[in-house]
Order: structure tokens, then C-alpha cells, then sequence
């Protein structure tokens, strides 16, 4: 049987069928949203400034490497970031845990390992977007906290959001959840200050632009290698990440023989799972890689993603800031 996201790109019996949820689920959304805007419902305000990095769907839209682009661009314009996530898929549920670089995927969840190794900036974890600021804020030595996704946990007041769409799915068949991908309408956008989409862009958008950077060995992080070195020779390819077709085409674009297979996103992977009974190489991306160490051999390498911006990216950005510091 299809899994339900399946049927979120098109007009079909299941979507439809779906619809009166759909419905539902935005008029709750909607009510919440207003809520919120009217003082009814509390948005707490953080001694520091918070840029929150999300979307308006779900799946993969590519969150995770603008994250660890962002506190690299931070970091150059003299702030010390910190990081707040809800960690999903880990064990930290209500109570705020600091993620650590010896930290496991099961503990504190896949793409906030990733962040934390990536960046080095302190990073909390918890379903509560408030609690993780706090905990960050009493752990960590930050002056701008950046949340990975929360667009919609509107207790956790923001001064600057950032919103990610896919250049290429963009918003599926347009419904809400569990007809559609969306979590709130497009109209949406219009109410954050950047739109960043990941590939093709509209007008009024920015464009993100993801590029395979090393390849390093999951076994020997000192062990790093280039795309171009699996050029002539079959290779496995997996990716468990929303949009796993993406990878894929990534690695065929730059001339790789690629034999693939994708899992869903957030998957607990196991060693029969990265382990095919050939010897030829396996790829598969970073955030995958964190899962998978433990039971990796030589041959397994992961595929690191790095964004490029244009400037006027990286303009717009700035004067957001300078209005937040003048502010």
C-alpha cells in the first residue's frame, strides 16, 4: 500500500476523499494562528533575537543545510548563534537536552546531530520551542537563536523568518494536511520576511542553490574524497530523507552510476539496510550518515551539501539584522 504522501502531488480519489479533514485542519490552523495574533494565546518574547527557519509542508524542502549555512553567516558578522530544534524522532520529548557532538540520533534526533556536528554552536532540543530557548540561553554562550523549523509554534516569538519551499514540488495539489502537504496556506508567505526555494525560484523568491560538497568516509572522517572519484563504476545510493529523489538526481548529474533505494523520512536505519551483498561503494547523505556509523564499513561515504546564495540574499538578510540590532 502507497504511503499517504504518496498522493499529495495530484488531484486523485484518495485527496479528495480527505478533503473534509483538510478543512478541518485549516480552520484549526487559521483559529490558532489568530489566536496567537490577538494576545488570547501567549507568545513569549526571548531577551536575544530569534530567526526562525521553516516552511508552510511537510517533507523535505531543505531546512537543514540553510540551518548550518545560516550560523556559518552569523558567525561572520560577529554573533555567536545558538540553535533550538524539536528533535524529531528522538528520545528528549518535553524536557530540553543539549545536543553534543558524541550525542546519538535516538537521543536528540538525526538533523540536529548533523547541525550540532556541522556548526559547533550550542544546540538544544525539545518539542517546546520556549523551554529549548531558555535551556540554550542558561547553557550556552549565544546572542541570536536560530529555531529549525517552528514557523508554526507561535508561542516562541521571532524576529525574523525565513520560510523554505521546494523550487520543484512547490506545494503539491495544494490541499492541507492529510489531503495535501501543506501545514498552512501559501497566503502564508506573504506574512515572512524571506522566501528561499530550494531550486527554481518564482519572482519575489530568493534562490537556493544545494551543490554536493566532500564525500567523506563514514568509518574515517579524515578519509575525504570528491563525487568525481565514483565516475565509472556502479555505486548504491541511499537516501532516508524527504525528498529522496533529489539526492538521486544529484549524484546522476554528475555522472555517477547510481543503484538506488530510499526510506522514509527520519528512518531508523539498520546494518542489513546500508549492507548489499556486493562490495561497491554506498553513498547516501549526511543526515543518514549520523545513523549509520556504528555499523559502516570502508566503503560506506557520505555526500556533505553545501548552499550557495546570491547576493542580494545575503543583502536582504543583513539589513534584516541591522534592523533588529537598531531596534
Amino acid at each position: 500500500m502507497k504511503r499517504l504522501d504518496a498522493y499529495w502531488d495530484s488531484l486523485n480519489a484518495i485527496s479528495l476523499l480527505l478533503l473534509p479533514l483538510s478543512w478541518l485542519f485549516g480552520a484549526i490552523v487559521a483559529s490558532r494562528r489568530w489566536a496567537y495574533r490577538q494576545g488570547l494565546l501567549k507568545t513569549h518574547v526571548l531577551p536575544v533575537p530569534v530567526i526562525v527557519v521553516g516552511n508552510i509542508s511537510v517533507g523535505g524542502t531543505g531546512k537543514t543545510p540553510l540551518v548550518v549555512w545560516l550560523a556559518e553567516f552569523l558567525r561572520g558578522r560577529g554573533l555567536r548563534p545558538g540553535i533550538i530544534a524539536r528533535g524529531y524522532g528522538s528520545s528528549a520529548g518535553n524536557a530540553p537536552r543539549q545536543v553534543l557532538a558524541q550525542s546519538t540520533a535516538a537521543e536528540v534526533g538525526d538533523e540536529p546531530l548533523l547541525i550540532a556536528r556541522r556548526t559547533g554552536c550550542p544546540m538544544v532540543v525539545c518539542s517546546d520551542r520556549v523551554a529549548a530557548a531558555r535551556s540554550l540561553l542558561e547553557k550556552g554562550d549565544c546572542d541570536i537563536i536560530i529555531s529549525d523549523d517552528g514557523m508554526q509554534h507561535y508561542a516562541l516569538g521571532r524576529d525574523i523568518e525565513i520560510a523554505v519551499i521546494d523550487g520543484s514540488r512547490r506545494f503539491g495539489n495544494g490541499f492541507s494536511l492529510p489531503a495535501g502537504p501543506l501545514r498552512e496556506r501559501p497566503s502564508r508567505l506573504r506574512t515572512v520576511d524571506l522566501v528561499v526555494a530550494n531550486g527554481e525560484a518564482a519572482p519575489a523568491e530568493q534562490q537556493m542553490t544545494i551543490r554536493p560538497g566532500a564525500v567523506v568516509n563514514l568509518c574515517d572522517s579524515n578519509v575525504v574524497c570528491r563525487l568525481d572519484d565514483f565516475k565509472g563504476q556502479p555505486v548504491h545510493a541511499l537516501a532516508g530523507i524527504g525528498n529522496p529523489a533529489r539526492f538521486f538526481s544529484m549524484l546522476r548529474r554528475h555522472g555517477l552510476e547510481i543503484r538506488e533505494r530510499s526510506f522514509p523520512d527520519h528512518h531508523g536505519f539498520r546494518a542489513a539496510d546500508i549492507l548489499p551483498a556486493d562490495e561497491l561503494p554506498v553513498l547516501m547523505t549526511e543526515k543518514d550518515a549520523v545513523k549509520c556509523s556504528d555499523f559502516a564499513q570502508p566503503r560506506h561515504w557520505y555526500v556533505q551539501a553545501e548552499v550557495e546564495f546570491d547576493e542580494s540574499f545575503k543583502q536582504g538578510l543583513d539589513s534584516l539584522l541591522r534592523g533588529i540590532r537598531s531596534g
